[in-house]
């Protein structure tokens, strides 16, 4: 395996472009190593590979399935700490996170995954009167998956590994901004025996491999992974061919901290939101806290930035690392820049710049904005970074109105020593998930969101449906039946 390579086919291949770029270590700005930016023709090689191998891997057994995802996970499961030092050297997690929280989430998607596929059913009875009908749950063919840099691991598992399990053949193509993993993940896949053509991988950017497998007539479903604006315009792409498009998008978590939220609730809010230095969909990054606990929740909030610490990555330990990339630094520190400058919101932690003592590598101030409105630029737009923006409210009515009013809807969260009030704020909150004082969700939970959160669930036996196609058929023969 050569980092300037492909996996296609069964097979290392070189790329069939000259094209290639740098791949940075965020905590130094140096070059770690250079990948191949895919063509068209690696694209059209890899959907091809994939297009022979659905033949017989869609028609193979239940069994033969969860051997494979077994052995996955046993090679996974020991290559893990490999995985999270490549985590950790391409996207900037702090190593001891990459290997716990980044690397973690793979092998933990693939036992779920594997225990969702021991009780998927894929042909079952209309209804119990109806013994010559039939449902069969099947793979709906060559998958491209298109996965991004913040979380690889989890992400790539979560597509990957559901894709294999329904049937379906595929071409996964990492973020080039943290390939190294997905590199790995295919070496994992090679010695675990993955039949060749069914896994595939090619990296590229998303304008060159990304918009090309969205679009091609072979592909028959994307899964996608990233930002919205990017997926408004894959699916635009793909709907010329009509193929199925599943999206999981940006987010603008509202975090209602009520007058007898539990007395960290605040502090948790705050580390929950720099958590990944702030580059997750999912962090809560608007905290809106009752009016007669404002301004102490400000305090507190303020306390706890000041109180996390930045470092490299390759420093063992419980801080933040860098951002991922020059791009999303600049970006971050526009915004925390309009927060103070054009939003006119009152700077109570961070503020723009790198912190004492770093002159290199893309850290960022953990940040705290206080006083905001819902219509500030640093309250709508998706920050990616580790900035938080508080905000008070009166009474439940007027937090679940705030809390709702945004483009987005993906994970909203809720502080209440009041279990009444708290599940009356989920059922009104408009998003695909709800965490309610710190308790997180359970294993095999659907993750996904509602507006431009995207469209699509993955996880459980959500997330093996989204590869699959129902046929309905009439005139099954019960005892002649035969249960792949």
């Amino acid at each position: 395996m050569k980092s300037t390579q492909f996996y296609i086919d069964g097979q290392w291949v070189d790329s069939q472009s000259a094209n290639t770029t740098a791949v940075i270590n965020p905590s130094t700005e140096e070059v770690i190593t250079h990948i191949s930016l895919g063509s068209t023709a690696d694209a059209d090689a890899a959907v091809s590979a994939a297009a022979r191998a659905f033949e017989s891997w869609s028609m193979s057994g239940k069994e033969e399935r969860l051997a494979l995802l077994h052995r996955i996970l046993e090679v996974y499961k020991r290559r893990s700490d490999e995985m999270g030092d490549a985590i950790s050297r391409e996207m900037g997690a702090p190593i001891s996170m990459a290997i716990t929280s980044q690397s973690g989430s793979g092998a933990y998607h693939i036992e779920s995954f594997i225990k969702t596929l021991e009780g998927f059913e894929f042909e079952r009875e209309l209804r119990p009167d109806t013994p010559n009908d039939r449902i069969l749950y099947e793979p709906i063919g060559v998958c491209a998956l298109i996965t991004p840099w913040n979380w690889p691991m989890n992400q790539i598992a979560l597509k990957v590994i559901p894709a294999l399990a329904s049937g379906c053949t595929m071409v996964l193509k990492p973020s080039e901004l943290s390939p190294l993993s997905g590199l790995l993940f295919a070496d994992i896949m090679h010695e675990a025996g993955v039949p060749a053509g069914v896994f595939n991988l090619v990296n590229g950017d998303g304008p060159g491999v990304g918009s090309h497998l969205s679009g091609h007539p072979d592909v028959a479903m994307v899964s996608f992974t990233g930002s919205s604006r990017a997926g408004i315009a894959i699916s635009k792409n793909a709907a010329d061919t009509l193929k199925r498009v599943s999206l999981e998008l940006g987010g603008k978590g509202a975090n209602i901290v009520f007058a007898d939220a539990p007395e960290d609730a605040v502090a948790q809010g705050v580390a929950r939101c720099f958590n990944n230095t702030g580059q997750s969909c999912n962090a809560p990054t608007r905290m809106l806290v009752e009016r007669s606990r404002y301004d102490q929740a400000v305090l507190e909030a303020a306390a706890a930035a000041e109180q996390t610490a930045v470092d490299a990555a390759s420093v063992k330990g419980r801080h933040i690392g860098p951002l991922v990339s020059k791009q999303q630094f600049d970006k971050v520190q526009r915004l925390i820049e309009t927060g103070i400058s054009i939003d006119g919101a009152r700077l109570v932690a961070g503020g723009a710049g790198r912190p004492e003592g770093k002159t290199s590598g893309y850290y960022v101030k953990p940040t705290v904005f206080a006083d905001c409105h819902n219509q500030m630029t640093i309250m709508r737009e998706e920050i990616f970074g580790p900035v938080l923006s508080m905000m008070p409210f009166d009474n439940e009515e007027e937090a679940i109105r705030i809390a709702n009013d945004t483009d987005y809807g993906l994970t909203n969260y809720v502080q209440t020593s009041d279990g009444e009030k708290a599940n009356r704020v989920a059922r009104r909150l408009r998003s695909g998930m709800v965490d309610m004082n710190g308790q997180a969700r359970s294993a095999r939970s659907p993750f996904g969101g509602y507006k431009q959160s995207g469209n699509g669930r993955e996880g459980g036996v959500w997330g093996l449906e989204e590869f699959l196609e129902v046929k309905a058929v009439g005139g099954w023969s019960p005892d002649a039946d035969q249960v792949p």
